[in-house]
């Protein structure tokens, strides 16, 4: 059953961005069959302006796109972190974390596959791989080990897992729906790129990578996805179980690089 919720959540996703941008397409095409068909200088300067003037609307519609899905990721993991804590406080138990917000952080996890879009097509300059790796990555967890294997759910490295993305996504989603009206707050900034060195491992040592191997033996008694992989699951898990540090550390470093290069902007622009 994941691979046709895994499915459908992405086509929906995309379709949300792609067809407002055919649109978008669309009319520049035709924009510039107009002016091609015009031999009238005058009417051309007109119709250029009117095309520039369109483009910086299309520009102002981006970011406005742009602020919109930060900011609704932003509400979407400060209310999944909101109901984890709420949990924690009320029961003094870290077993509920999947039971109060589990399913809203599969969907906004589904969701996040437009950020891959959105580097696939340079209106953001994160590029392609690096969030496709991140966002596979956590597709694959909650979506074909956690949603699959009851026994999970409420293991403790389950609310480790939760509660590390939830306030990694907090900041970094109200980082960039600031950054598109605007220069975000210095401490926005720096939590941006500063709380990921202590949330980041956390969420995957104790978090993701040892809750999957706590999944292996249900994994191995259910013979999960037996029917619908060519090859053995359980194998596939261990193989990634070794591979998984490798992949971390790659992303990782590539914060600390993200990092250097942001603040020591902000520093040298504070100094000038």
């Amino acid at each position: 059953m994941f691979h046709i919720f895994f499915f459908l959540s992405s086509l929906v996703s995309i379709l949300i961005f792609v067809v407002p941008l055919l649109g978008q397409l669309f009319f520049y095409y035709w924009l510039l069959l107009k002016l091609k068909s015009r031999t009238d200088f005058n009417t051309c300067h007109v119709m250029g302006k009117a095309k520039l003037t369109e483009l910086s609307l299309m520009a102002k519609l981006q970011a406005l796109y742009l602020f919109s899905y930060n900011f609704l990721q932003f509400l979407g993991w400060t209310t999944a972190l909101f109901r984890i804590l709420s949990n924690l406080i009320s029961t003094k138990l870290v077993t509920g974390a999947y039971a109060s917000a589990g399913e809203l952080i599969c969907l906004l996890q589904c969701c996040a596959f437009l950020e891959v879009i959105h580097g696939a097509i340079g209106i953001v300059p994160s590029g392609v791989v690096l969030p496709l790796m991140q966002w596979s990555g956590r597709t694959h967890f909650v979506l074909a080990i956690v949603r699959q294997i009851v026994e999970v759910k409420e293991l403790p490295s389950m609310f480790i897992t939760f509660s590390a993305w939830s306030l990694t996504e907090v900041i970094r989603y109200s980082h960039y729906a600031l950054s598109c009206i605007g220069s975000p707050p210095y401490l926005i900034t720096y939590l941006r790129y500063t709380a990921f060195i202590l949330l980041y491992p956390v969420g995957v040592g104790p978090g993701e990578i040892w809750l999957m191997y706590q999944a292996l033996p249900f994994i191995k008694r259910g013979n999960l996805y037996a029917n619908s992989l060519p090859f053995s699951y359980y194998n596939f898990i261990k193989v990634l179980l070794v591979l998984y540090p490798l992949l971390w550390l790659k992303l990782y470093l590539h914060l600390f690089k993200q990092r250097r290069s942001k603040l020591g902007k902000y520093q040298k622009t504070k100094k000038i």
